[in-house]
């Protein structure tokens, strides 16, 4: 609810005369703010609101957050937050930037940046790359590090009071029938009674920090050829302090809705690469399922403030709360291990069939050479010395691939792990994890010409795989077909080879 008249701030800064530049001004509206941009300047006004999650009603609140956002956002994009101006009323009865006279408001002024680098519109270009994907993966990875673990507060505590306000928000809307509501809401009632253990336990863990809060495509953009995260949440701390992979799912969650299905497993598979997460691999599509019936309900919400009935916001309200129950569905856990010579294409298969499998974000991926890397506390395309691939290291790699596999299916999850698994004793033991968990098993061996994998090899962009042409010919004098696994030819196209892929593992167990 607005309860303060801002005209006189607005029009002041609409006027190109108060910047001493000339205009125009170009102004953009949104729910709680409304922002100024002119010349390579953006001036960010907090709109007099009192509402249950912020409250800007008076100047000096106004001030406070606007500091507040200006210290928050200078944790990832010190480069685009300038600082506050304060807007008062002087002696003559005008308005000015700073000095003397009655506050009146504040903004928070910014660097004026280019609205297509923001991941929201290049997601609607098709401009997402893979590479860009793991770059922003690796920018939340390294932010979420950097915080402090937010103690006394339950984990479980913290999703009750988003379900809350999820149920509150519907019982204002008209886009969604009493019954439905209901259902959708005690469906999420009995998905938090079954995370209830573990979200306490990764609290006790120190994974819930204060966070962004607002982590979707419109809240990245690209600053000095870098993914940049900006426009958090400042005025609600209890509304950022979350599971930092419940802070991670809104992007997933969004990416999912765009029908980016790979990107959203792309970025989950490399944010939990970097930060070691797995024990919350299974939280990932409840916490996404959460942060789609935010969207529903807020959606639904701006309709009912709507001069008139839009359909285009019915639609967007319709699909997020159908994804929310979408996200909520169950599926069993399954293994599937992936083996082959350098070049074959694992990776490349991995990627393609991970968002298919199980529910959203898709199948937790464990390839070997990036548990070498993290073992060895490198990213995954930094390349390790010879050492590091020694037999008894090797050992130590895909025995940790197994336990992390293990722990996986346990939780329910849906596994494609990642190597050349070059003899039996390591096929042997993957598919006995499988076993031991109850799970369906699919060994899949790639196979391609020598000539077809040493071209693929020579030419192939840098990945987390260290093999040279050198090491894969090492390969071919002493590794021998797996006969022991469904051998797969991967000299089509990839679309061909996932295809192929798909239908063998989900015959198995069926």
């Amino acid at each position: 609810m607005i309860v303060e008249d801002q005209s006189d701030t607005i029009a002041f800064l609409q006027d190109p005369a108060s910047h001493g530049l000339p205009g125009p001004v170009e102004r953009i509206e949104t729910h709680i703010s409304e922002i100024f941009l002119l010349g390579d300047k953006a001036f960010k006004l907090k709109r007099a609101v009192s509402l249950p999650y912020a409250n800007f009603s008076t100047p000096e609140l106004r001030l406070e957050f606007c500091h507040r956002e200006v210290e928050r956002n200078r944790r990832t994009a010190p480069g685009l937050y300038r600082g506050v101006r304060t807007i008062v009323r002087n002696d003559s009865g005008k308005l000015q930037f700073g000095g003397e006279g009655e506050l009146v408001d504040a903004v928070v002024e910014m660097v004026r940046f280019d609205g297509q680098t923001i991941l929201d519109n290049m997601a609607k270009r098709d401009a997402i790359s893979p590479g860009l994907m793991r770059d922003v993966a690796d920018e939340i990875a390294a932010f979420h590090g950097g915080l402090e673990p937010v103690t006394g507060v339950r984990g479980s505590t913290l999703m009750n009071e988003v379900l809350a306000i999820n149920e509150s928000g519907f019982a204002t809307s008209d886009v969604f029938s009493r019954e439905e509501i209901a259902q959708l809401c005690s469906a999420f009632r009995l998905a938090l009674e079954k995370h209830q253990q573990r979200l306490d336990r990764r609290s006790d863990e120190g994974h819930i920090r204060l966070g962004h809060g607002d982590l979707h495509l419109r809240n990245i953009c690209m600053l000095n050829d870098r993914p940049t995260l900006f426009d958090c949440i400042e005025f609600n701390d209890r509304i950022a302090t979350v599971d930092v992979l419940y802070d991670l799912a809104f992007l997933l969650m969004d990416l999912w809705h765009r029908g980016k299905h790979d990107l959203a497993s792309l970025a989950a598979n490399r944010y939990c690469d970097r930060t070691s997460n797995d024990d919350g691999w299974s939280l990932l599509p409840f916490f996404m399922a959460v942060r789609s019936a935010v969207r529903a309900h807020v959606t639904a919400t701006q309709l009912a403030e709507a001069d008139s009935l839009d359909e285009k916001l019915i639609f967007a309200a319709r699909s997020y709360f159908d994804l929310a129950w979408e996200l909520l569905g169950e599926t069993g856990p399954r293994l599937v291990a992936l083996g082959g010579l350098s070049g074959s294409g694992k990776s490349t298969l991995a990627d393609a069939i991970s968002p298919v499998l199980g529910l959203a974000p898709g199948a937790r991926i464990l390839e070997s050479d990036r548990i070498r890397k993290a073992l060895h506390g490198t990213a995954p395309e930094t390349a390790l010395p010879a050492v590091a691939y020694a037999p008894e290291v090797s050992t130590r790699v895909y025995g940790e691939m197994n336990r992390r596999a293990e722990q996986l299916l346990c939780d329910g999850c849906v596994v494609v792990t990642n190597g050349v698994f070059a003899n039996r004793r390591q096929r042997r033991a993957i598919g006995e994890v499988a076993s031991q968990a109850g799970a369906p098993f699919a060994g899949i061996w790639l196979e391609a010409p020598p000539e077809v994998l040493l071209d693929r090899v020579a030419t192939r962009s840098k990945t987390a795989s260290d093999a040279d042409v050198a090491v894969l010919q090492k390969q071919l004098a002493g590794i021998g077909r797996a006969d022991d696994w469904l051998l797969l030819p991967v000299t089509g196209p990839a679309s061909e080879t996932a295809k192929a892929a798909l239908s063998a593992i989900l015959q198995t167990g069926n």
